[in-house]
């Protein structure tokens, strides 16, 4: 019988981490695939716009590692992390900031182009009350990037406050104004909204916890499932284990709350569809 898929939609890797030694656990507990997700590394201070491609760099080496040392598929999402915003804004004033930003958008979506990258993300804005300028500035960046997504025909990952319908809403529209589908646009940490009055087109992308899945699944299927596992090696669980989306998924399947056709949905036809060429 075919193995089941089974899709982490979020994963970051850390270079001084366990890096692709946590792979190797996702993919023995069962994990098939995932999404490598950018993150700003301790090795690479952004003061620059050539520091966000050394940085997207960095993670492209580890898909690559990934690649070499596992059987796992690897999607690669690169982009301008949204709350380094701040730190530039503090060091260089707020428009030298967002015009930096801005280039390490053009960055990433030049590596999409290009093929060594199939998403931009996670890009979006602070998920804490920030100003009104910080807020808007972040607005016209996540703009940007869904603008060249929609020139890519590539999906986003986005970073924000926690989701609501209202948000879904506002990040749908959002994409709708500059021709990016609705459905290239990935909601990161989604709470379980799953039906088309919830997420007005945009893909949530819900935290693995039995709870979450358990009211996702009550509503659908139309949904993908991450960790948001970070590569801590000072905080080893954080945000969830590497290992939680296999053991989540086998556990469902076992006790029947999750049949094989949804699990193929979720972790097969769902990411092949957002991230496939």
């Amino acid at each position: 019988m075919e193995r089941v898929p089974i899709y982490d939609n979020h994963i970051h890797l850390s270079p001084g981490g366990r890096n692709v030694d946590a792979l190797k656990e996702f993919e023995n507990s069962g994990g098939t695939g995932l999404t490598l997700v950018t993150l700003p590394y301790s090795e690479v201070k952004i003061s620059g716009a050539d520091d966000f491609m050394r940085s997207y760099g960095i993670t492209l080496s580890m898909a690559d590692l990934a690649r070499e040392r596992t059987e796992l598929k690897v999607n690669v999402a690169v982009g301008p992390y949204p709350i380094l915003l701040l730190p530039l804004a503090e060091r260089f004033g707020p428009e030298r900031a967002e015009e930096l930003m801005m280039k390490g958008m053009k960055m990433a979506a030049e590596l999409v182009a290009s093929g060594k990258a199939d998403a931009i993300g996670e890009i979006g804005r602070p998920h804490f009350i920030v100003s009104k300028e910080i807020k808007e500035a972040s607005d016209r960046i996540l703009v940007y990037g869904m603008e060249l997504a929609a020139e890519n025909d590539r999906p986003v990952i986005i970073h924000s406050e926690s989701g609501s319908p209202e948000l879904m809403k506002e990040l749908s529209g959002m994409a709708k104004s500059v021709s990016l589908s609705p459905g290239k646009v990935i909601k990161h940490f989604s709470p379980p909204l799953v039906r088309d009055d919830e997420t007005y087109g945009v893909m949530p992308s819900i935290p693995a916890s039995k709870k979450a899945i358990r009211e996702a699944l009550g509503k659908g299927d139309r949904f993908m499932l991450e960790t948001d596992y970070i590569d801590d090696p000072e905080r080893p669980g954080a945000v969830m284990s590497v290992n939680t989306v296999p053991k989540k998924v086998t556990g469902l399947l076992e006790s029947g709350e999750m049949t094989q056709e949804t699990a193929w949905k979720i972790g097969r036809d769902i990411p092949d569809r957002m991230f496939e060429r």
